[in-house]
């Protein structure tokens, strides 16, 4: 029974840590249809901004939750406005682009910190479940992971600027016969979509430390997510999180972490040859 607790918690950490670095993708890649190779990139920029936050005396909580966020946010606004927005509709020359970024993002961090991990102290301690101990700061990442899917729900859904950015996707000539500046809905998506991978580089930081290419151990996993959720971005994100993250969880407790790996891989595989477009193709249709 202990056992069984346990790892239930590890399943819902793991999906929600998919959630967490999935969701800034989803925003940019989802709504917005740009293959953002730098992705990764943003996650591990958000995580040395909580690093350098703490080093100069600023509190764990505001350097996770406000510095990092705001700091890859104006990152990827600049990213947008220089590099982006001068290739919307050439898929591939995005994608050329934002690798290119990636790389220039990588050697630039690895030329100021080194090519050395660098640790953060796990807050929040841990409790005990039997004769068993799991760290108390996945019951926040599990915290984040719905925050961000509700706040999410709630903007898109509910607020004005929620209406106005999905209507300039989906038809932005008719939204600038309105009044409405699809550049500027453009540049303030692509920054959400960076904040929300800063945001989850920060999280997930103490648990995963710190390297300037930390980006590559998220960057598959979020656009196997992101695409095998299929076009909803909130509903596709969260199945597929929750089908994938079990997956990979649960085989791995009974194998190992590169079996679980493994069996993530070739269950987005299946699935996509299934369901080529996604979860949310064949279900949720009407979801956001």
């Amino acid at each position: 029974m202990d056992t069984a607790a346990v790892v239930f918690i590890q399943v819902l950490s793991t999906v929600s840590s998919l959630v967490l670095f999935s969701s800034g993708l989803a925003v940019i890649f989802g709504m917005m249809r740009v293959i953002n190779l730098a992705h990764g990139e943003l996650l591990m920029l958000g995580a040395y901004s909580l690093l350098v936050a703490i080093k100069v005396g600023v509190n764990l909580w505001v350097a996770m939750l406000v510095i990092s966020p705001l700091f890859v946010a104006i990152v990827g606004i600049l990213m947008e406005r220089l590099v982006v927005r001068h290739l919307y509709g050439r898929m591939m020359d995005t994608l050329l682009a934002t690798w290119g970024l990636s790389l220039f993002i990588t050697g630039i961090m690895t030329t100021f910190f080194g090519n050395t991990m660098e640790g953060i102290s796990t807050p929040l301690g841990s409790f005990r479940i039997g004769n068993l101990t799991e760290s108390t700061y996945k019951f926040f990442i599990i915290g984040m992971a719905s925050a961000v899917l509700a706040s999410g729900y709630l903007i898109l859904k509910h607020s004005r600027w929620g209406l106005i950015a999905r209507g300039t996707m989906d038809n932005p000539i008719q939204a600038s016969a309105l009044g409405v500046s699809p550049s500027a809905v453009y540049t303030v998506t692509f920054g959400i979509g960076a904040a929300l991978s800063g945001l989850a580089g920060a999280v997930l930081a103490p648990l995963s430390g710190v390297l300037p290419t930390m980006g590559v151990a998220y960057i598959g996993k979020a656009f196997i997510t992101v695409i095998g959720g299929g076009e909803a971005m909130l509903a596709g994100t969260g199945s597929a999180s929750i089908l994938f993250g079990t997956i990979n969880q649960i085989v791995t407790y009974f194998s190992s972490s590169v079996i679980g790996e493994v069996a993530l891989l070739v269950s987005a595989v299946v699935l996509l040859r299934v369901l080529p477009q996604g979860i949310t193709g064949q279900f949720f249709r009407r979801s956001l």
